[in-house]
């Protein structure tokens, strides 16, 4: 990391470029560019927003962005795979043991439980469901009628025993 952030403090003073003149263009404070400068990743606390700095400060003073991240991402690499596997473990289990106690120390009451969300279900829902159900009923009530008239005879006989016929 301090070779990255030295060929970041040569590039800059190259170019005549003060820290904070670059922080002010760059809208970091100068204290970020400085521990970029000097190889300082423990002064951030998002390894993420680190690189997106270093990214844009190499952009800022005319260096190939990909090439000053590449050289990051292999530092990163390095540093990573120092951390052993049981360290990693032990500070997964000390970690656990932290948020037990925090819950272990919470106190219990109506005012401070953690309540599940209740499900709501939105009223266009409901409304759609009930237009639906409408429908169909209107639906089944017009079939009724129309098998209903279709079940009687086209011809009828009145009870003077004459035939008549329907539309007549």
């Amino acid at each position: 990391m301090k070779e990255i952030g030295e060929r970041l403090k040569e590039a800059r003073l190259s170019m005549g470029i003060s820290i904070e003149e670059a922080s002010e263009d760059l809208k970091l404070r100068p204290s970020q560019l400085e521990n970029i400068e000097a190889g300082n990743q423990d002064a951030f606390k998002d390894i993420f927003y680190l690189k997106y700095f270093i990214r844009d400060y190499a952009k800022y003073l005319g260096l190939d962005p990909d090439e000053v991240l590449e050289d990051f991402n292999e530092y990163l690499f390095d540093y990573t795979s120092k951390i052993s596997l049981d360290d990693i473990k032990k500070a997964s289990k000390e970690l656990e043991k932290k948020e037990k106690e925090e819950k272990k120390d919470k106190i219990i009451s109506p005012y401070t439980i953690e309540r599940k969300p209740k499900r709501h279900i939105p009223s266009g829902v409901i409304y759609g469901l009930i237009i639906i159900l409408v429908c169909i009923i209107i639906y089944c009530v017009v079939l009724l009628c129309t098998s209903s008239d279709k079940d009687e005879p086209k011809n009828s006989i009145n009870s003077k025993n004459e035939v008549s016929y329907v539309g007549d």
